[in-house]
């Protein structure tokens, strides 16, 4: 068998639906589920099936295994199933009668008690062969799908790419071997990725499990660019060599899902419509992309860009605020490991300002908090939830200015530009988990979209931003959105 085989299963969509690749930690069996729990997402996933067959024609289930995980309130399962397809009306079958086994993987998303089928991939086995039907195969199988059928593009070209080498290319392969050209050039972009993004590896052995983690993901972008509806492209980014698992456990705050956001006053609305569009970059608002390093301080940068907006708005002096006083500082949120906006303006107004960045600088990581009351350049008097209408909240931006919100990340891992507009099962906005800065809407090509300064610094997305579709709740933009209040 190729060597590189294993590395070519189609990774599921969804946090933790990857199928897992030999991880040197452990731990991984946690994802096992046990198999009463998966009969229900099975028998679901059967029905789906069913529904789409011939008169006369039903599949029954047969082993099944798989594995969950869990995010707020909601459960993926990952399932691996062998069903049993067989015609059962003598008037439209073909004689002679015969049963087929099929190998399937399943995707099924429960949600509030309401299953949806993500992925269905069946294929028929030969039992003679392969033993089709039995728990042994499928233990033998492992989470590898794939028999003979064409590798679409890894990579897509377009006009403003700045790299020659990320480019197409579609070979093909068969379950026993992979053409030495494509591992060839598997080899070539991961080396460019190596160089563009000054990666390096201590061992030889890390080298070579961080390539098998870039080709999983350059799988699993092309799965997101192929269900995305809106302008988006996906690929080669900075984080292409991480791990779902690691990726999330770095740059995202999974306590903005877990923790219940402390109630703030609510907001007056603006009277009137929103203008067409409106951009506080171009108003002198909005201070310049910023980087939160390997830190899940989202929190921190989302509300010290709101109140650099409030600031500015009321006292027409832009100043660039210090995150790291609020991860050092603020007791009621956990640093690096996530918190919240709420908790961020009470804290502010707890230790009585903020200081600028340049007195209290970044690194990234909890240290003592040095906070200095002299040094503190601005203060807010209290916090606001805004509206989750989406033009309202639009009229509430135009007027007063950048606003703190929380989203969900699906796909931002592999953003590279455009205008995102994920599925509502991937993007679900009941697992928010990485806070943001709102700084302007408008529309490209008659798409209306959000724009959304980032914490991951200019080297990823638009330059530091990430543009999101407007008016339909993308990703749960408008579920937790506030601002400070500056008199």
């Amino acid at each position: 068998m190729a060597p590189w085989l294993p590395l070519l299963s189609l990774l599921g969509l969804l946090p933790g639906a990857a199928p897992a690749l030999p991880r040197r930690a452990a731990g991984a069996q946690a994802w096992e589920a046990e198999s009463s729990e998966l009969l229900a997402p099975a028998r679901f996933a059967l029905e789906m099936y069913n529904r789409g067959r011939a008169a006369g024609t039903r599949a029954a289930l047969g082993a099944v295994r798989g594995r969950v995980r869990r995010e707020g309130r909601g459960s993926l399962y990952s399932l691996q199933a062998t069903l049993e397809e067989a015609c059962n009306d003598p008037t439209v079958c073909q004689l002679p009668v015969s049963k087929k086994t099929l190998l399937c993987s399943f995707q099924v998303l429960e949600e509030l008690g309401k299953h949806t089928l993500l992925r269905r991939d069946c294929r028929p086995v030969d039992t003679k062969i392969t033993g089709a039907g039995s728990p042994q195969m499928l233990q033998s199988s492992g989470s590898n799908f794939i028999q003979g059928s064409a590798l679409i593009s890894l990579f897509q070209s377009y006009p403003d790419e700045k790299s020659e080498n990320f480019r197409s290319f579609s070979p093909l392969f068969n379950k026993d071997t992979l053409p030495e050209d494509f591992v060839m050039q598997v080899a070539s972009i991961f080396k460019e990725f190596v160089i563009t993004y000054n990666r390096t590896y201590e061992t030889k052995e890390e080298a070579q499990w961080r390539m098998s983690v870039f080709i999983n993901n350059m799988m699993r972008a092309q799965k997101i660019q192929a269900l995305d509806r809106g302008t988006a492209r996906y690929g080669v980014t900075k984080f292409s060599d991480l791990t779902e698992e690691e990726f999330r456990t770095i740059y995202l705050n999974p306590l903005l899902k877990e923790l219940r956001s402390k109630r703030m006053p609510l907001a007056m609305s603006v009277n009137g419509p929103a203008p067409p569009e409106w951009d506080w970059r171009n108003k002198g608002a909005v201070t310049k992309v910023k980087d939160q390093g390997m830190c899940g301080s989202c929190w921190a940068f989302s509300v010290t860009g709101n109140v650099e907006g409030q600031w500015f708005l009321k006292r027409g002096d832009l100043l660039s605020l210090s995150e790291q006083e609020l991860v050092d500082c603020d007791k009621l949120d956990k640093a690096c490991l996530g918190g919240l906006p709420s908790n961020a303006y009470s804290a502010i107004k707890t230790l009585g300002g903020l200081e600028t960045e340049d007195d209290y600088g970044y690194n990234g990581h909890l240290q003592t908090c040095n906070f200095s009351a002299e040094k503190a350049k601005v203060y807010i008097n209290d916090s606001v939830e805004l509206s989750q209408n989406e033009q309202k909240l639009a009229a509430w931006l135009a007027k007063n200015g950048p606003i703190s919100i929380a989203i969900n990340a699906f796909g931002m891992q592999f953003y590279r530009h455009g205008i995102s507009h994920p599925l509502r099962p991937l993007c679900s906005p009941w697992l928010i988990d990485h806070a943001v800065l709102l700084v302007g809407y408008g529309n490209r090509s008659d798409i209306p979209f959000w724009a959304i300064k980032n914490s991951w610094g200019t080297d990823w997305g638009e330059e530091g931003y990430y543009y999101l579709h407007r008016g339909s709740g993308a990703c749960g933009v408008n579920i937790m959105a506030s601002s400070a209040v500056v008199n």
